[in-house]
This record gives C-alpha cells, structure tokens and sequence, in this order.
C-alpha cells in the first residue's frame, strides 16, 4: 500500500505506517499535478489537511484510490459523499486537536481581555514615545475568573473549551440544536479528578443575553449561526472568537458591531475569504487575528498523524 500524505505527517505518524508496511512517498504535489502523480505511482492513500483538495473530478481521474483522509476535524475540502459512493473509505480525526484548538480560544480570550493584540502592535511603533499613554488607554482590562462563558457547539473542541473554562472560574453555558448532557473531567497534576455535568441548552437568545465571553466550536452550515439577529442580542461589551470556519459569522456585521462598541472585541481564527482575509479585518485594531493556528501545535499534530496512521492500517486489514 501507498500512501501521499500531500500536506504533510507527523513523524509519529511515518514510523507507525513504517512498521506497518505501508510505503509513504515522500513528496508535496500541486494541486494540479495530483492527477498524474497519483496514477504514475498508483497511490492507494491520499492524506490531506486544509490546503489539497479532493474534488468529485480527482477521484474520477484516480482510480487506484482507495482511502482518502484528513488531518483534523472538518471535511469542507473533501467531496466525502461522492467519494463514499464511489467506494472510497474517508477518514479524519475528530479528536487529535481539540485541546490545541480550545486552547487558542483562550489565548485570543486573554489577548482580548488584556488588550495583547492591539499593545503588541503598537508597543514596537510607540512604546518609546507614549508608554504612559498607552498603559491608561488599556486600564479597562478584564478577568475571566467570574465571567459567563458562552459555547455554540458541544463536540470535541466545546467540551475542552467548557473544561477550560471551568477550570478558571468561569460560568459555563453551552449552546446545541438538541439538548444533550456531557460530562467534563478536571484531571490534576496530583492524579485527583472531578466531573461536572453540563447539559446544553437550545435558547439561543438566553446564551447570547448572559455571555461575557462567547466561542464558536462547530461545523459551517448553510446559514451564519451569528448575524445581524445574534449581534443586536449580545450582551454589551462581550468578547467574541472564531476557531471554527470561516463563514459562520457575518464578518462584515461583526465590524459594525464592533465599531458601535456593542461588541468590545473578537478574534478570527478562520475567515470567509481565506486564504485572503477581508483588508478590513486585518485593519481593524479590535480585532485578535490568527492564520488558522487553532489546530497547528507539535502535539496535535503528532496525535494526527498517529490515529491516520492507525486507521489506515485497519482498513488495509479489511482490503
């Protein structure tokens, strides 16, 4: 079996299809050279994450495909029905990089809070001039210990994000189409650990009123789960950011929302236009950007490459 891990694996993940078997080509093909490089080599597996597509037309041009996978969660550059009607097996990992994504809420949730993002830009330009100035103009900073947290969405990456949250004295409420209970473990250093029960709710409308802080940690749909509706129902001076897709939210409503002052600050992990984020998004001094880091740590991506590793060699047991 062959495998073109296209954007890449992580060496964890070399070593398990190694002593497995499992050849893994050494290569990084353009997107429109995947065609030729593929049946050329006869490759049985293409792995991907979010640059390489895998359209309806490539699977058709690829014959000898067998598996195709993707490295983290979301699917949006796999046509995954068609491949499965083709017979392909799809795989990704769910799970891998929950912890790195809820983490980067946080990290976005305390540069927002501390006023990070904007004095990181201005310290370099001004620090030498205006010191002063800038340590009053960010005196309005906040904690989150004490602050309602709100969740829209309760997989993976919610559930470390409500663990997060729980663990720095935050009040947790998690936002779901259907109610559902989860239970959140808090492991300690010491080998003690608690459990808390959270049940979601379906009231939009109570969690947007309530949250001080407000993260986004599910699929895209047809429609923005925050627009003009959600925004105008915000809490005001709430604290808003995006790890999950680009198009979830209004972008361009969430700058007049922002500019109002209704909303004290987001940050953007992901954008609609990606990979050419909206001029100004990257403009504007309220908001904390990221080029969709929310998944790119050395830890999830060693965890990545291990479970495709993994799933790959149960299925070539099934072929």
């Amino acid at each position: 079996m062959k495998v073109l891990a296209n954007d890449g694996i992580s060496e964890g993940g070399k070593k398990a299809l190694e002593e497995a078997g499992i050849e893994l080509l050494d290569a990084k093909v353009s997107q429109d050279q995947l065609p030729n490089f593929i049946n050329e080599n006869q490759v049985d597996v293409l792995l991907v994450r979010s640059s390489t597509k895998v359209r309806a037309t490539l699977i058709d041009a690829c014959p000898s495909l067998k598996i195709v996978g993707r490295g983290g969660i979301g699917m949006d550059n796999i046509d995954v029905e068609y491949a499965i009607e083709k017979g392909l097996y799809v795989i990704n990992t769910p799970h891998a990089s929950s912890r790195s994504v809820a983490e980067m809420v946080f990290a976005h949730f305390f540069s927002l809070a501390r006023f990070l993002h904007e004095s990181n830009r201005l310290m370099p330009l001004e620090g030498d001039t205006r010191f002063s100035a800038m340590k009053k103009s960010f005196e309005n900073a906040v904690e989150l210990k004490g602050k309602n947290l709100g969740v829209i969405g309760f997989g993976g990456i919610g559930k470390e994000v409500v663990e997060i949250g729980i663990s720095l004295g935050m009040t947790v409420k998690v936002l779901t189409r259907n109610p559902k209970t989860e239970t959140v473990t808090l492991s300690f250093f010491d080998g003690q650990t608690v459990d808390f029960e959270i049940s979601s709710t379906q009231n939009m409308e109570e969690l947007l009123r309530d949250a001080d802080f407000l993260s986004i940690n599910t699929p895209k749909g047809a429609a923005y789960i925050l627009n003009t509706p959600q925004f105008e129902k915000m809490k005001d001076g709430v604290f808003v950011v995006n790890t999950a897709r680009g198009g979830v939210l209004n972008e361009v409503e969430l700058l007049k929302f922002i500019d109002s002052g209704k909303i004290a600050g987001a940050a953007l992990d992901v954008f609609e236009s990606e990979p050419n984020p909206e001029l100004p998004l990257l403009m504007n001094p309220n908001l904390s950007l990221s080029p969709h880091l929310g998944g790119n740590t050395k830890d999830a991506q060693e965890k990545i490459g291990i479970e495709l590793a993994q799933q790959i060699i149960d299925i070539k047991k099934k072929l």
